[in-house]
């Protein structure tokens, strides 16, 4: 009796480790191409030229805005691997105009310097944050500047934005597990 019940057992719990093995997580091309689209802010409407082409473990995808062009190196998983953005011929003139006004790049190095001295201000939950939003982009926080954090205790969302390459970027975190959840570049 006591083999037979033993016997049952583990051939439930054998079937029950079979069916929970084959539960991977199917995502299509389509969920891959939303996932480009949310971290550019792009509507379906406003992408263009839309591409997607897969290789080993991931997908390439890349389209155009009026803002610029867009590509991702997206895993199977959902996650973003690598991500490239160029602006449009309009905005990349505006920036050499810039680049031309010494004065405005000497105010923004000192403000790096401040910024820098500030950023040992950031409290646990904010360093976190900002840590989680620059790794997200592949990015330490030397290579950026002007680092804010602010914590909207309604949503429990940390909100982080800082100017690398005179693009600013504003990346909103969960406060409790530290995890990305959008990212906007402009």
């Amino acid at each position: 009796m006591v083999k037979r019940n033993s016997l049952i057992f583990l051939t439930a719990f054998g079937l029950l480790l079979t069916g929970c093995s084959k539960s991977g997580l199917e995502i299509t091309k389509d969920d891959i191409l939303e996932v480009a689209r949310d971290d550019a802010n792009a509507t379906k409407s406003e992408c263009e030229n839309v591409s997607i082409k897969e290789q080993k473990g991931s997908y390439i995808v890349s389209f155009n805005t009026n803002g610029g062009s867009y590509e991702y190196k997206i895993g199977k998983d959902g996650i973003i691997k690598e991500r490239s953005f160029k602006r449009g011929a309009k905005e990349e003139t505006t920036e050499t105009e810039k680049v031309e006004e010494p004065v405005k790049e000497e105010k923004s190095k000192t403000s790096k310097k401040e910024e820098e001295k500030s950023s040992t201000s950031f409290d646990e939950g904010q360093q976190q944050a900002i840590n989680s939003a620059l790794a997200n982009s592949g990015l330490g926080q030397s290579d950026v500047s002007n680092i804010t954090c602010s914590l909207d205790s309604n949503t429990n969302q940390y909100t982080v934005t800082f100017v690398l390459n005179d693009v600013t970027t504003t990346a909103v975190v969960d406060a409790a597990t530290f995890t990305v959840i959008s990212t906007i570049l402009g």
